[in-house]
């Protein structure tokens, strides 16, 4: 089963580090700009999709702490309560645009071939026929360990072979990828990168703390050549930066474009 596609489709995934402060709590006006964009974007004729993080972080905000020990069972709790919290700022903001949204949760088995990837897709495509803007996550709460996505950037690539997406942007806290660390003086931004050119040596990772995510820039670079060779444009870009969907959309030289 595949789409019948009528106007063009961009995923846009949220990470955590995009929408938390310092102290690991959920930034509204970031949230607010993010949803402006999309508005305009769903006004130009380009439908959007989004890919969403943040629950186990909502949820951890709320619990603060959790009694389990396990790592998996607490991550199911804070997701759990987060996943509601995340979707009720997801309704109010559409809202204020006068438009619809509504979650769709998924695991890695939805994506193998077979029933239940033609049900997701007939999910999509029916959300998408309303004009209702999906909100997607991994289904925390029932994914089993060993079938769990890598983190979000595999789920919005997922999500964008699946719906047929024109273009995939990887939105986190730096400005793409660099020839170093992004604060050095003698590190340049990457422009443009061809999915065959090894410029993984760049990548220089961070630990995460708990809730904050499971991707960083590694995953991005391989989650980006990968969607650019299957004919989606990718971008990784700056979230926090005012306007950087729409700039990507328009054309300008933002983030880092991993070319098809």
């Amino acid at each position: 089963m595949n789409f019948e596609k009528q106007t063009p489709r961009v995923v846009i995934k949220v990470g955590t580090n995009v929408m938390t402060n310092r102290d690991n709590r959920i930034v509204g006006p970031v949230l607010q700009e993010l949803v402006r964009q999309i508005a305009e974007i769903y006004e130009r004729g380009i439908m959007p999709i989004l890919v969403s993080s943040g629950s186990a972080i909502a949820g951890k905000e709320i619990l603060g702490d959790a009694a389990q020990q396990d790592p998996s069972i607490r991550r199911q709790i804070f997701s759990s309560v987060g996943q509601p919290r995340m979707m009720r700022h997801y309704y109010s903001l559409f809202n204020n645009y006068g438009m619809r949204c509504a979650q769709v949760l998924a695991t890695k088995r939805d994506f193998a071939p077979g029933k239940y990837r033609e049900n997701m897709i007939k999910c999509y495509e029916g959300l998408i026929s309303e004009g209702i803007v999906p909100i997607a996550n991994e289904d925390d709460a029932v994914s089993l360990t060993m079938s769990m996505f890598s983190d979000n950037d595999e789920l919005a690539s997922l999500v964008a072979e699946l719906t047929q997406a024109d273009t995939l942007i990887l939105l986190t806290d730096t400005d793409g990828l660099f020839t170093g660390h992004p604060d050095d003086d003698d590190s340049e931004k990457l422009n443009e990168v061809h999915p065959e050119e090894a410029v993984e040596q760049y990548v220089q990772e961070s630990s995460k703390a708990e809730g904050e995510g499971r991707g960083g820039m590694k995953s991005k670079l391989k989650i980006a050549k990968a969607s650019a060779k299957k004919n989606i444009t990718t971008y990784i870009a700056n979230g926090k930066k005012k306007n950087v969907i729409i700039d990507i959309l328009d054309g300008r030289k933002i983030g880092t474009k991993f070319k098809v």
